[in-house]
């Protein structure tokens, strides 16, 4: 029996001694944050699955881990003795969450979970589906902290300033910039729980969350006032310095409930649903609520132009550590075999020698041969493929740096690729050009834009299951918003035009399960083109710096106008970095930026 089991039949005996029929984990927090502090890990303690998204149900009888199809195959083994099943979400056979509960519960039974970290838009679902089956719905159980004995404190990292030249927007601008918005929708105040919004608002950065560079905290904003919810632990005497200049009060971290009840009920409180835990909200009842994304959210995504140029510089330093890394790689690769785990190690020291680096932005996916065709693939100690022989290595990493957030996915080819597989490069290539050369009206959304990227992969009947573009942080979360190419899009969400300053991933791909996996991503960056008697046109200039492996290009499949872009982008990338190299990766650089002949192209 594993220790798995163990747990989840002590969490049945309180669910049973608390008058519960289902209990309900998430992946989550109280700032619903993407990476998690270990002490809201809940869902991978109860069950063993250590996949970055997934959500759990336990009945009496039954006890599932819905998780979508990066993980499917990771579940599975994951899972194996837990006594949980894997319920893939997504697969048109397996009902969702909701639809499970819908169909095997009875009227009067107890749901119950968390509200300290279900966002107010789904416990407005989980309502709704309590109303329509005559469930009855307890947000205030988290019953986890009876049966986790040895429960991860929260972390108390210090504070950080994010400080000139880096920072380039003082507190004030920003503040002001959110209570013009907050006075125009008639808010008296405003509650922020999303962390890197709290982050960008004060200018500071932590050390709570992996990959991220931000701090557990909330903010209470009105018109005269900013209150920071903290642990006094994580204040040094320079962060209490700043504070007190900038004007910004401290309070404790768990006083917010009392901030929130103490607010006139004549107030009008400013949230954004998918961003404000329920929980957190309980204090505030007696007020009106205004629901709307957060203002520093569009603020935030927004980079200024001197923002933009520290992350050319900074792209400049990443584009030097990969050089490096590749370089190391072509040359270890001719001697002995290398493993997956081996190139998280070197990709991320070579970003450690470069200046201004602070860590990695999100967990290095290093997949060769099958582990390729799973997008959120991650190698561990316990499972790692060797690379050698014959096959596609994909690397998706990325770098925090003080004047900016990386994130950049390259294949390359160990061995003789075939042709099916230079074919499939080639068709993704095709993708990312195509988006990169994109001009577009003002108003254009993401959504609108994700069929530049997808039309020379669907001519050919292939597509890809996510999105091709995320919004990415100055020097803070490496998937930010409001912004996303993707049709697809959140429920209850809506599509965001682009605009100037947005800096967006663009990754299309291609996955053949059981073979190999191929994605090429660059970081672009929305600029102003034309304005013009027709509209205002935008287009996206291309930020990343590192050359695009020829090797698996099928040419007589690119035009004429794909492989000038390809050539002239190689050009412009060792323009750019030659002058940070020398030795084997100056070497490298050189002979990876070597432009392609026009001979074989489609015309």
């Amino acid at each position: 029996m594993s220790v798995y089991f163990s747990r989840l039949q002590a969490l049945r005996q309180v669910m049973q001694r608390a008058g519960v029929d289902a209990y309900v984990v998430l992946s989550s927090d109280p700032h619903l944050s993407e990476y998690l502090p270990d002490h809201y890990q809940g869902r991978a303690w109860l069950s063993g699955f250590k996949g970055s998204a997934g959500s759990i149900l336990v009945t009496a009888e039954f006890a599932g881990v819905w998780t979508d199809s990066r993980y499917w195959v990771q579940a599975a083994e994951d899972l194996q003795g837990s006594g949980f099943e894997l319920m893939r979400w997504g697969d048109p056979e397996t009902p969702d969450m909701m639809e499970w509960i819908a169909q095997h519960l009875q009227p009067n039974q107890v749901i119950a979970y968390d509200g300290q970290v279900v966002a107010l838009a789904q416990s407005r679902a989980w309502q709704e589906l309590a109303l329509t089956h005559q469930f009855t719905l307890d947000q205030s159980k988290d019953l986890l902290a009876l049966i986790w004995p040895d429960r991860p404190l929260l972390p108390k990292a210090a504070i950080q300033i994010h400080a000139a030249p880096f920072c380039q927007r003082t507190v004030e601008e920003n503040v002001q910039n959110v209570r013009a918005s907050m006075q125009s929708l008639g808010a008296s105040a405003h509650l922020l729980s999303s962390l890197d919004d709290i982050a960008w608002l004060l200018n500071l950065r932590g050390n709570d969350v992996v990959y991220n560079p931000v701090f557990m905290a909330h903010v209470l904003l009105t018109l005269d006032d900013v209150i920071l919810f903290v642990d006094a632990n994580k204040i040094t005497n320079e962060v209490q310095h700043y504070l007190t200049q900038h004007q910004i009060s401290v309070l404790p971290y768990e006083q917010l409930s009392h901030a929130l009840a103490a607010l006139p009920h004549s107030s009008s409180l400013l949230v954004a649903p998918h961003a404000v835990t329920v929980g957190t909200l309980a204090a505030a009842s007696q007020v009106q609520l205004i629901e709307t994304p957060n203002p520093s959210t569009l603020a935030k995504a927004c980079k200024l132009p001197a923002e933009v140029q520290q992350v050319r510089q900074t792209m400049e330093a990443d584009g030097a550590a990969l050089c490096e890394f590749f370089a190391w790689f072509e040359q270890t690769i001719q001697q002995r075999a290398i493993t997956e785990l081996e190139v998280d190690e070197q990709i991320t020291a070579a970003r450690a020698r470069q200046p201004h680096f602070v860590s990695p932005s999100f967990g290095t996916i290093a997949a060769f041969g099958p582990n390729g065709a799973m997008p959120h693939y991650q190698a561990t100690a316990e499972a790692y493929a060797t690379i050698q022989g014959d096959g596609l290595l994909l690397i998706d990493s990325g770098g925090q740096y003080l004047g900016g957030t990386t994130d950049i996915t390259r294949v390359i080819p160990v061995g003789t690729p075939t042709s099916e597989q230079k074919r499939d490069y080639t068709l993704v290539l095709k993708g990312m050009i195509a988006l990169s050369q994109a001009v577009f009206v003002k108003g254009l959304t993401g959504q609108q834009l994700d069929t530049v990227a997808r039309m020379p992969l669907w001519q050919a009947g292939v597509d890809f299951g996510h999105g091709t573009g995320h919004g990415v942080g100055y020097f803070l979360n490496v998937h930010e918003g409001p912004q996303s190419i993707s049709w697809r899009t959140r429920p209850g969400s809506q599509a965001v035009a682009m605009q100037p300053g947005m800096i967006t991933s663009n990754e299309p791909g291609l996955y053949r399960p059981g073979q190999w996996g191929i994605r090429i991503e660059n970081l672009i960056v929305c600029v102003e083109h034309l304005h013009n008697e027709f509209a205002e046109f935008y287009a996206f200039e291309t930020l990343t710096l590192c050359p695009i492996d020829t090797r698996c290009i099928e040419t007589s499949l690119l035009t004429l106008t794909e492989l000038h872009w390809l050539n002239q982008y190689h050009q412009h990338v060792y323009e750019r970095l030659a002058p940070r190299l020398s030795g084997s990766a100056l070497a490298w650089l050189e002979q990876a930026t070597q432009p392609l002949a026009t001979t074989n192209c489609s015309n």
